[in-house]
This record gives C-alpha cells, structure tokens and sequence, in this order.
C-alpha cells in the first residue's frame, strides 16, 4: 500500500515562510536560495529525488518556489502535497533533463544567490554556472568561487524547532528506540555471539520495529552502519569519528561495522549507541550492558558520573538557555578525575561537545559546545550524551533524546538507565 505523506501542504509552506523570513534577517540581500540535498528536499517537499529547488524571493511570505525533478517527475507529485492546481500560484513543479531546462522555466538571471555549501558538491555549482547568472552577495570574498553565498546554517536553525507533527514522527523514533535497546537487545546478548552476528540481529530487531533502513549525517563524509557497538575494549578503539565512542569494526576499509572475530565473553562491557529513524527523524540514544559478571566499581562509578551530568542537563532544557553556557557550566563542574577520559576513548580523542540536536539528521543544531550562543527554544529537539572511558574494560555513559519545554527536557527514549547487567 502506498505510504501517505508525512505532513500535510499547509505545514510545507509555513516551513517555507519561516526559511523566508530567517533569510530576510540573516541574509537581506538575497535574491535566490538553491536546495539540492535531500533532506532539505525533504524538508521543504515532502519528498526526495534526484532534483533542483530554486527559491525566488518575492513580496509574499512564502516567496516563488520552482521544484525542478530530474528523476522521478511522477513519483514527486505522487508523495509530495504541494503542487495542486489551484492551491498556491507561487509553486511550480516540472521535469527537466539538465538545467538548462530549469533556468528556462526560472530565469536564467539568479541575482544574489545563496546555496548548501556543506553539502552541494563543487561539479555540482560548476554545471549551475553554465546556465545561471549569479551575482555575488554583498557579504562574500574572493575566496566563495562560486560567486554565491551560504545557507547551511539559515537552514539548520529553521529545522531545528520541530512542529507537532515532526515531534509525533520522533516520539514513535523513540519509543520503539526505548524498547529496542531496553527489551529486545538483552534477549540477543548470549555467551560467544560475535559482534558480527550480534549487528546482524540487531538490525533484524530494528526493522521489526519500524526502522526506515537509514540514519542520516550532515557532516561530511560521516558514515554508519546502524551505529557503534562494541564488546570490552572493542569500543575504546578511536576513530575519525567525531563522537565520544569507538570502535574497532571490520576493517580499515570498513572501521564502523562489527568485528567478527570478537565474541561476547562473561565479564564483558558491551556499548551499543545507535540512531533510529521513522519517517525521516531520528533519536539518539545509548545503553550500555555488563554480561555475565558484575560491572567493577570503577566502570560504575563512571556510568553514574554521565548519569548525573546528563540529568543536570536535561533539567537546564528550557527556551532561553544558551548552549555554550550549558557545556562551559558543565565542564566547569567536574573535577581532575572526572574529566579524565570524559567525551572519548582516551585524553587524546575526546570530543568537545556534550549533546547535539537531532532530527532529520543525527547531527543537526543546536550543539552543547563553546560557540554556540543562540538560545534554546521551545521544541527543539537534543540528545545529551555524557560518556566516559574506563580503560581495559569499556566505555561508559548515557546518551538519550529530549524536547526543549518551559519545564525542562522532556525524555522521548526512556531515560538515563543503569548498566543493564544480563
């Protein structure tokens, strides 16, 4: 049966007039904003294809909105609301062939352009070139060849305060997430279960609860596979990573999967930090197991340290809260000892975050990092994840996704929970 549209056409466009209106105060000299990645397709859409979004500004909220699809036209007027005759003479959708046909339908003259530098690849914008006049914004140097300007960080902060209908599609996330983690992955856990086969049931049990099949990064060239897991010291292998955890993988080529070779022993830490998306929104979320023996007291002493940061946290979750002050004040709080090992594997791979915001990507704003000065609002939506290194026996910590509310972060996956001991 065909799956209906996640969010209705009135939603769509208010999310449009808010990237309007965000544009107009942090960029008031732009003419056009162009969209090519996928989950802001998505985001603006209602659907994913191998397309153009070319957003002209006009005199209305909304501004004139030209979805061109190269492939597949059919499937995006299936899946997406918007685009009814009738409804909005300020959008317009239609197949193309290259771009070309595109700058046909638009204009060829773009005026002061702005585009997804993280995401939008180079070739990408050389091909635009051909077609398109862009005129450089006002705030640009001769260092942005491509003679625009960037969005990436408009987009992000508009994405980030998620509406009721997002907040509904990540509470589903996160209780199944709950339940996967808390009941379905002592079930899997036995004695000499390699890594390997403890992934392949993992990724059984995800799907049966309603996984999408995909967990979406931002940052560049950031690669999962479900997420990373890892029996003992298998997790405080460092990588590139840029997370508090670790693992050692297959191989080189493949350093985020499972190793094979190491199997599930008695006395055993096992780390599973896994993202878990439905119709397209994710929680984050971490549990951390003992199997066969009773934890040392020193990987129990770590765990209740993240436990208690992560609770302090949540509480300070509220419209108004400034980030970086959040982290700095939090870092500030713990001693010499504390802060060993604290955000990675070891003192030489540690993060400098202690949350992130999370949603369409794992990774979206706002960050619990220096830096990051604009204040919490209400329903946006973070992961906190205080974690700490035990050497020679695993990795320790929390990690859990909750919704900015005048009363403080309210958790959507069950909780900080105790070492689960099988």
């Amino acid at each position: 049966m065909e799956k209906t549209a996640n969010f209705t056409a009135g939603e769509l466009r208010a999310r449009r007039r808010a990237l309007c209106a965000a544009m107009n105060t942090y960029h008031p000299d732009w003419e056009t904003a162009l969209f090519a990645d996928p989950v802001n397709q998505y985001y603006l859409t209602g659907t994913i294809q191998d397309a153009l979004i070319v957003l002209r500004r006009t005199p209305e909220a909304e501004g004139h909105f030209f979805y061109g699809v190269r492939r597949s036209y059919s499937r995006a007027c299936r899946e997406s609301p918007l685009f009814q005759p009738g409804e909005c003479a300020g959008e317009e959708i239609f197949p193309i062939a290259s771009y070309r046909d595109l700058a046909g339908r638009t204009g060829s003259v773009l005026g002061r352009v702005y585009l997804e530098g993280d995401t939008m690849p180079f070739a990408v914008i050389e091909r635009l070139k051909k077609y398109f006049v862009f005129s450089r914004p006002a705030e640009c140097t001769g260092a942005h060849t491509a003679g625009a300007g960037f969005l990436d960080a408009v987009i992000r902060q508009v994405r980030s305060i998620k509406s009721p209908a997002e907040i509904n599609l990540m509470r589903r996330a996160g209780d199944a997430h709950r339940i996967l983690l808390e009941e379905r992955v002592p079930a899997i856990l036995c004695e000499g279960i390699s890594e390997a086969e403890f992934f392949g049931e993992l990724s059984a049990a995800m799907y049966q609860l309603g996984y999408q099949g995909i967990t979406r990064f931002h940052q560049c060239r950031s690669e999962m596979c479900l997420g990373q897991i890892g029996f003992g010291v298998n997790a405080l292998v460092p990588s590139f990573f840029d997370g508090p955890g670790g693992a050692k993988g297959n191989c080189p080529a493949a350093p985020f999967g499972a190793d094979e070779d190491r199997r599930l022993q008695k006395g055993d830490a096992v780390f599973v930090d896994i993202g878990f998306g439905i119709g397209g929104y994710h929680t984050d979320k971490t549990q951390v197991y003992f199997f066969g023996a009773r934890p040392p007291d020193e990987f129990v002493k770590a765990h209740q340290l993240c436990v208690d940061i992560q609770r302090r946290l949540a509480g300070q979750l509220v419209p108004g809260a400034i980030p970086s002050k959040l982290y700095q004040d939090m870092l500030n709080s713990l001693n010499v000892d504390e802060r060993d090992c604290f955000m990675g594997v070891d003192n030489d791979h540690q993060v400098k975050f202690a949350g992130h915001g999370t949603g369409l990507d794992i990774d979206e704003l706002p960050v619990l990092a220096k830096g990051f000065d604009e204040p919490l609002c209400a329903n946006m939506t973070l992961a906190l994840e205080p974690k700490k290194a035990v050497a020679g026996t695993g990795l320790a910590g929390v990690e859990d996704t909750y919704i900015v509310t005048e009363e403080g972060g309210l958790c959507i996956t069950g909780g900080g929970r105790d070492i689960i001991v099988i």
